[in-house]
């Protein structure tokens, strides 16, 4: 969905007076460096109504959810199943990603880690990081007004 590659500037070397900083901000922001950021959780699938409910109560107004399966220091368990055990060494799992101005990341990090949390292991993890640029396809807004 969004790919974390680096930025590439190019230059041209001439002689005369540095560039102001207005300029160099001015072009950061054309090149979609608003601060952004993704706030991406996996979580137990059954906490999902619980840290929606959360992010809605702090003003997030979209997150896209994707079943996705892993294991950690949980390292999956063992079922019977027609009287044969088997080991389960992925476990299901939610990954969350919320798309938020840098401003918000504090809070959205918090709801989510109060919301999901069980107290027992495998209640997951959350990552965050910057995102480049953003467009509103149907809009055509740019960047935090995007999001």
């Amino acid at each position: 969905m969004f790919a974390s590659e680096g930025v590439r500037l190019s230059a041209t070397v001439t002689e005369g007076p540095e560039p102001s900083e207005s300029v160099v901000h001015q072009t950061q922001k054309e090149m979609g460096s608003e601060h952004m950021q993704i706030v991406m959780a996996i979580i137990k699938p059954f906490k999902l109504d619980e840290v929606r409910d959360a992010l809605t109560g702090i003003g997030v107004q979209g997150l896209t959810v994707t079943e996705v399966k892993g294991y950690g220091r949980q390292k999956g368990h063992t079922e019977i199943y027609r009287g044969a055990e088997y080991a389960v060494s992925f476990l299901p799992k939610l990954k969350i990603e919320v798309a938020v101005a840098s401003e918000a990341v504090d809070k959205v990090v918090e709801a989510i880690a109060a919301a999901a949390k069980t107290g027992q292991i495998g209640d997951g993890k959350i990552f965050v990081y910057q995102i480049e640029q953003a467009v509103r396809i149907r809009t055509g807004e740019t960047d935090t007004d995007a999001l």
